[in-house]
């Protein structure tokens, strides 16, 4: 099965989730959703991912001084990417319910 879809899908949570750690900077989450499995990820979808996000109000930014190059632009999850996170995380519980459910052949 082609992950591509199903990444795209899920993407906008799984960022939602780093950022929920803590603040970062692009490429470092990047390398973070790389390092948790999704290999497959790209720099641009995730850098697209992140100006939507926060063109909707759900992320801060603030760019950095960097010792080591340009400054960095850093997001942050605020109060609204917060409550979507937790949305977000309830529809992955029912659809993995779900899923859990057609693979294992168990009726409701």
């Amino acid at each position: 099965m082609d992950s591509t879809q199903l990444l795209k899908g899920v993407l906008d949570t799984a960022v939602l989730a780093v950022l929920s750690r803590g603040r970062t900077y692009g490429y470092d989450l990047v390398r973070q959703l790389r390092t948790a499995g999704f290999d497959d990820v790209g720099d641009a979808s995730v850098y697209g991912t992140l100006r939507r996000l926060f063109g909707g109000g759900y992320l801060t930014s603030e760019i950095v001084p960097s010792e080591e190059g340009p400054a960095r632009k850093y997001y942050g999850i605020n109060a609204a990417g917060t409550d979507l996170l937790e949305r977000s995380k309830k529809t992955w519980q029912d659809f993995a319910g779900v899923m859990n459910q057609l693979l294992e052949g168990e009726e409701e």
